[in-house]
């Protein structure tokens, strides 16, 4: 047997049956795939890819806009626009608050038309068939306490007897109107 026949019998019986062998083989032809693809493909433009990059950070935010980070310094006051002639949100809050403690005692209809002149049309919806009776407190035990959000948009907090009544009042145009009631108890 001549060297040139044992080597090809080694390579095909032994090498190529075995997971070394299947591996090189596998490598061989991606490299020649790859080799192939770049001869084909032209010459490379070396103005392409990562190789050219901007000389300032894109940035998609806008750099007016604020800081809305965790370090960022405290907002600055927002004061609630009223309209003029109107009520501010400090007195829609106490009426809502004497209007909806009033409940109790009275009948369904009554207590309603009282809340209506000083809610949202889906505050309305929502208040729709609530019972006077679950109000849970008597009376106020405390000044109304704001904390406005934007122009139109105030949290008003109110001690109660019991717990504390919390009121979110909105004023798309100027008119403050109550559009959230919560409970909370101390």
């Amino acid at each position: 047997m001549t060297p040139v026949r044992r080597a090809l019998e080694f390579l095909f019986t032994r090498v190529l049956r075995s997971r070394l062998g299947i591996a090189l083989v596998i490598a061989v032809l991606i490299f020649g795939v790859i080799g192939a693809a770049r001869l084909v493909s032209g010459p490379v433009d070396s103005t392409t890819g990562l190789s050219v990059r901007p000389s300032q950070p894109i940035s998609t935010v806008d750099p007016h806009a604020g800081d809305d980070g965790v370090l960022s310094s405290p907002p600055a006051a927002v004061s609630p626009k009223t309209r003029p002639g109107e009520a501010t949100p400090e007195q829609t809050a106490s009426r809502f608050t004497t209007a909806w403690l009033t409940g109790p005692g009275s009948s369904g209809d009554a207590w309603q038309a009282r809340l209506r002149p000083l809610s949202t049309p889906a505050l309305i919806e929502k208040m729709t068939g609530a019972d006077p009776e679950s109000v849970p407190a008597r009376r106020t035990a405390g000044a109304v306490t704001l904390r406005p959000r934007t122009e139109s948009f105030v949290e008003a907090l109110i001690p109660l007897d019991n717990g504390r009544l919390r009121l979110e009042l909105v004023a798309p145009d100027g008119l403050w109107l109550v559009d959230v009631v919560d409970w909370e108890r101390p």
